[in-house]
């Protein structure tokens, strides 16, 4: 319904500073770091084919703003995992990708975005509040559907390496596959190796991403080298902050 800039007005005030970027694009960045994957990338991709956002800035914020959602990783990992020091825990996890959003606004993109709003190739929605709301409730059960069988199929591929090489030569792979699931087989064991791969999210969760961007022309090449490079810098972090 078009209320995106309406919704960033209240973050523009702290973030738009920073990172001079338009209104659109902190809307992504709210959606990217506080609703889990692959929300950054889903919203991306929409916003981009409405022609809200240029290539640029979908590139740009897709290389850190798709990432797992605080509230599972409070509440789920870090329990799983043992970890008691949640401000250290949550700093990586979230102030790295923000820290490397910063450094690439500056450096790769800085000549790339415009943080001056314009209203050209704005999208505007002639729908109506039912409409809204039932179209809402059909992309709501498609994502949630889709989200489950990918959860499925990833964990059942990890059965094959456990059944030829055994649970303890093949545990580290679990977190590859699947986060969710690999946490629970590894639990307190390696969290270093755990929280790197929450940054990455798994093999499950890089699908579901090109899931969502499959019918645009943003990269899920770049999405991927991104991706990695974040997962070496919260290794790096983790491997030196005691938590």
């Amino acid at each position: 319904m078009n209320l995106t800039d309406l919704f960033s007005q209240l973050l523009a005030p702290f973030v738009k500073p920073i990172f001079r970027i338009r209104s659109t694009c902190i809307y992504v960045i709210f959606v990217g770091f506080l609703c889990g994957f692959p929300m950054g990338a889903h919203v991306t991709a929409q916003l981009y084919e409405r022609k809200q956002l240029t290539k640029n800035e979908a590139e740009y914020l897709l290389s850190f703003c798709n990432n797992i959602g605080p509230v599972y990783f409070v509440s789920f990992a870090l329990p799983v995992m043992g970890i008691k020091n949640t401000p250290l825990a949550l700093l990586g996890m979230y102030g790295i990708p923000l820290l490397y959003g910063l450094i690439l606004r500056y450096t790769s993109y800085a000549g790339k975005i415009s943080g001056k709003e314009s209203k050209k190739d704005k999208y505007l929605s002639e729908i109506s509040l039912l409409e809204a709301l039932d179209e809402s409730v059909i992309s709501a059960l498609s994502g949630i559907t889709k989200l489950g069988g990918y959860m499925i199929i990833f964990n059942l591929l990890y059965i094959f390496p456990q059944l030829l090489l055994g649970n303890r030569a093949t545990c580290f792979l679990g977190c590859l596959f699947e986060i969710t699931g690999g946490l629970q087989i590894l639990k307190n064991e390696l969290p270093i190796l755990s929280l790197s791969m929450l940054t990455f999210g798994g093999l499950s969760c890089l699908a579901q991403t090109y899931g969502m961007i499959k019918d645009t022309n943003l990269s899920i090449y770049h999405y991927i080298l991104h991706k990695l490079i974040l997962t070496f810098f919260s290794f790096v972090y983790y491997f030196f902050v005691v938590l």
